[in-house]
């Protein structure tokens, strides 16, 4: 800390505009994607209530729309989202990630012109055009996740990061997910403005006019970001470099077949760790965040149905929420905390909080009681960023070998998914009350899998996991002695039932650098020979 320190000071001398310059190479850059899927995604909750207000016949009453072609606005993105992480993640380790950014980028902004020009002959031929628009942006969107989550983890543990890097990779990883809080803010803000400017002010009635204006010059100023984007990806952006640089470790992480059967063989604890608890947090988060009207309305009962009041409420959760953003991203690589404490610790207090909320529901919805509530519900947002909504973001990344790392990601991110389309199908038909009363479950869920089958990569160099799955690949994964099975970086139930921790031995492991070292060096002589 205090060197980072010296050097953050070295450099303000140097060039005052320096700190702001490294930010935005390091993080803004890399978490663009992040940003742009995110303001949209984000932007269809928001704009839900405005459009009750403008079109009530449709949108409230359904009168003139079908109200399951209307609700499926707020899950066929989702639905997107998951085919996007999957194929590109697998993309992202077959082809190259490169191919796979360049995809996502196009993909969103054929998607967000679509949202821009959406219309028809009717409001429900709208609605439908509006859908579909979701439907293609949210594949760009999926595809950011595992994508971005590889190429950060590349880059902290590659042969030419240094020991800071390496020492904390996990801020690094969620300095660039601190994107998708910085979406949020931004496009709130941004609706906020709109409707002022269009409505000559906040309060209702909102008209048609109003909202559409509102709406489509909202996804117009992110649809320029985003052409902006695929320009960036194009033509600026360098291939990343792989953690495995020989030409053995190359051959040895090469993406088959196989090396999935492997994953499976070896790993598929971790994914029961990684995926489901990303199902319970997106369950809560996404569920929370698309419905945040609905919730808005109990925390402010006496505001109704005022559009801007409701924004207003929602401007203060995400300014919460980004002080989670920030306090996990700062502590995430202390001992002390960590990725896995940080998780189980988040989810167990969203399990408190919601359980409280959904015991104590008629006492704190009366005027009396409403103070509590909101303090509950706003405090709960810290906790799902100081959280599991970081820490599945970043501990899918680590905890498994670079060659499959974009499809483990892929695939637990997009059961993550599953839970956020779940919520979004299921608060459709449940009362508020019910709500908490399911969600609390979700977070209790979360908190015990992570305890028993998430393990702690917090301090562990990435090149260990490289040296154990080119023992894997062999089939002499029992061979290998190193870090990556020291039993602080192995789960419960690697550590309890798999008995993994066994095969850690200090001694044997030097022996086997050693060999390693040797191999290269013979390597290399005959690559120079040749």
């Amino acid at each position: 800390m205090k060197r980072e320190w010296k050097e953050f000071n070295a450099e303000i001398k140097e060039n005052p505009l320096g700190p702001i310059k490294h930010y935005w190479n390091r993080f803004v850059l890399k978490g663009m994607g992040l940003y742009v899927g995110a303001y949209v995604l984000f932007s269809i909750g928001t704009l839900k209530i405005l459009f009750q207000e403008s079109f009530p016949d449709c949108w409230k009453n359904f009168n003139v729309c079908n109200r399951v072609l209307v609700q499926s606005t707020e899950y066929l993105q989702i639905v997107g989202i998951i085919f996007g992480q999957i194929v590109v993640g697998i993309e992202g380790d077959v082809i190259s990630k490169r191919f796979g950014f360049i995809q996502n980028a196009l993909v969103m902004l054929l998607g967000v012109l679509m949202l821009t020009a959406s219309w028809g002959t009717s409001l429900q031929g709208w609605v439908i055009m509006y859908t579909i628009a979701q439907l293609i942006f949210g594949f760009g969107v999926g595809g950011e996740y595992p994508l971005t989550s590889g190429s950060s983890m590349e880059e902290s543990s590659s042969s030419n990061a240094g020991p800071l890097d390496r020492m904390h990779r996990g801020r690094s990883t969620v300095l660039v997910f601190t994107m998708q809080g910085w979406a949020q803010l931004s496009q709130q803000l941004v609706l906020i403005l709109l409707l002022l400017m269009f409505n000559k002010g906040g309060n209702p009635p909102y008209s048609e006019v109003a909202a559409q204006g509102t709406f489509r010059v909202g996804f117009f100023i992110v649809g320029v970001a985003i052409l902006w984007l695929v320009y960036h990806r194009a033509f600026k952006m360098k291939p990343t470099t792989n953690v495995s640089q020989s030409k053995e470790k190359k051959s040895a992480s090469a993406y088959n077949l196989r090396s999935l059967q492997l994953v499976l063989k070896y790993y598929w604890h971790r994914l029961i760790g990684t995926a489901i608890v990303w199902y319970c947090n997106d369950f809560f988060f996404y569920g929370n965040k698309i419905f945040q009207a609905d919730f808005i309305r109990i925390l402010s009962p006496t505001s109704g149905d005022n559009v801007m009041t409701n924004w207003l409420y929602n401007l203060l959760n995400i300014g919460i929420a980004m002080i989670g953003y920030y306090a996990a991203a700062f502590t995430i690589d202390w001992p002390i905390i960590g990725r896995k404490r940080m998780q189980a610790t988040g989810l167990l207090a969203n399990f408190i909080i919601s359980i409280i909320i959904a015991a104590a529901y008629d006492p704190l919805t009366t005027p009396q009681g409403l103070g509590i509530l909101q303090f509950l519900y706003f405090f709960s947002s810290f906790w799902g960023q100081f959280g599991s909504n970081c820490t599945t973001f970043l501990i899918a990344a680590e905890v498994y070998p670079s060659a499959v790392r974009g499809t483990a990601h892929g695939f637990s991110a997009a059961t993550g998914k599953m839970g956020a389309l779940t919520a979004s199908v299921l608060y459709n038909y449940i009362p508020d009350r019910t709500k908490f009363w399911v969600v609390c479950w979700m977070g209790l869920l979360g908190f015990l899998l992570t305890v028993v089958f998430v393990p702690d990569a917090t301090a562990l160099d990435l090149r260990e996991q490289e040296r154990r799955w080119n023992l894997t690949v062999k089939g002499r994964d029992q061979d290998y002695h190193g870090l990556a099975v020291h039993p602080r970086h192995l789960s419960w139930f690697e550590r309890v039932v798999l008995k993994v921790d066994k095969q850690y031995d200090l001694e044997l492991d030097h022996q086997q650098r050693l060999e390693e070292k040797e191999q290269a060096r013979k390597s290399n002589d005959e690559e120079i020979t040749l």
